[in-house]
């Protein structure tokens, strides 16, 4: 379980960083990631978007219980004020642990990277 003041929980802060963040997808996970200096010290939020095209509810629970538990450690490493977003696509219903992970990281990794000049 995140802490409180880690869970994102309002429509409108989960809009502002699909919107406004960076984007990186790899394999069961796309992330949606929204760096931006705090007003105050907060600390970093991440929220968990599961669809029913993922599964039944049974396996929706499933797969946001393994993400939550992989984001913790992460968000100590974002900067305070992110906002991080993770998107689970059907592929996370069949994913395994180490998988999931792997993909997480990655996705996080290319998200966080900062971008190139066109």
């Amino acid at each position: 379980m995140l802490a409180a003041a880690q869970r994102l929980r309002r429509s409108a802060d989960f809009a502002a960083a699909i919107r406004g963040g960076r984007r990186a997808g790899r394999g069961a996970v796309v992330v949606h990631l929204l760096l931006e200096e705090p007003a105050q010290a907060m600390t970093a939020r991440a929220g968990f978007v599961v669809s029913k095209a993922v599964g039944n509810a049974v396996v929706r629970n499933k797969v946001r219980r393994r993400l939550r538990h992989l984001v913790r450690p992460l968000l100590a490493e974002l900067p305070d004020g992110s906002t991080l977003v993770v998107r689970a696509l059907p592929a996370a219903a069949t994913a395994t642990f180490p998988a999931l992970s792997k993909d997480l990281e990655a996705a996080l990794a290319a998200a966080r990277r900062p971008r190139r000049q066109r």
